[in-house]
């Protein structure tokens, strides 16, 4: 398969559908100068080349009782463990993100939970893989 370097043009338009991803073909076109299906030409381009790899859309976890928003980093106890512990990490509904990581840690997960005490629950399950440093977030800036 070719690689596929998007343009100027391409760029804009994948900026746009990252701001808003409900955004309209037409509406874009209207953005970047030109028609809708200029642009879904473009942006069908984009997803077969692997650049846009789906859509998704922002949301208010607090409107739902997800008031705790928490960082965790990792720290296994040994190397047998990991496969273990990522597999209740993918299961576990409450970790939207998991990342391995390099330097502190093996592990960086983030999560959103609606109580203490759920909290204290994931935090028991997971010392049966290693230790962690907890941190809340006290705002997201961006």
């Amino acid at each position: 398969m070719e690689l596929f370097v998007p343009d100027e043009i391409d760029l804009r338009i994948l900026h746009h559908l990252i701001e808003d991803s409900s955004l309209s073909h037409k509406e874009i076109g209207l953005l970047v100068h030109l028609t809708g299906q200029a642009v879904g030409a473009r942006v069908r381009k984009m997803e077969d080349a692997g650049i846009i790899e789906g859509y998704t859309i922002r949301w208010n976890p607090e409107k739902m009782g997800q008031t705790i928003h928490a960082f965790i980093t990792v720290f296994l106890n040994s190397g047998t463990v990991h496969s273990t512990f990522l597999a209740f990490a993918r299961k576990h509904p409450s970790i939207v993100e998991i990342h391995r990581v390099s330097g502190e840690g093996c592990y960086w997960m983030r999560l959103r939970m609606s109580s203490q005490s759920e909290l204290n629950a994931m935090l028991d399950e997971l010392t049966q893989y290693g230790n962690y440093k907890l941190s809340f977030s006290l705002g997201e800036i961006k």
